[in-house]
């Protein structure tokens, strides 16, 4: 059985994303995407529009001197516009390093990504790590 378009759609800006391909990223993204990020950290935060996603993913990468990295898990389409996927993230920053599950709940408008819901296993961790 093929793998359901969306799935596929996130499935394709992981890749980018791991490869640093912002302008596959931005191809993916409608223009007024928004990435929210749960916590109180310096990346904590709804950040809107494309430019601002792009940014958010350039400012994760010079915080961990390119260290930063996710291995993609499980992707899951309900059919209907909606995709979680759940991935082991890691890096390292200043004097800390992270190694953690978390999850992105997707929402596909038009084949692009509209918005893009960051869940993480532990908030306390990553507010550490992310720490200005």
């Amino acid at each position: 059985m093929a793998e359901h378009p969306d799935c596929a759609l996130v499935r394709r800006g992981y890749e980018a994303f791991a490869q640093g391909d912002l302008d596959t990223l931005a191809t993916l993204f409608t223009a007024d995407v928004t990435h929210h990020v749960p916590g109180e950290s310096l990346i904590a935060g709804h950040h809107k529009g494309r430019e601002a996603v792009l940014q958010l993913y350039r400012r994760m990468a010079e915080e961990t001197r390119g260290t930063f990295r996710i291995e993609l898990q499980r992707v899951m389409a309900d059919g209907r516009g909606h995709v979680i996927s759940v991935h082991k993230a890691y890096g390292d920053r200043r004097d800390r390093g992270i190694e953690m599950m978390n999850g992105i709940f997707f929402t596909i408008v038009g084949g692009k990504v509209s918005d893009l819901d960051e869940c993480v296993k532990d908030i306390d961790v990553m507010n550490e790590f992310w720490a200005a």
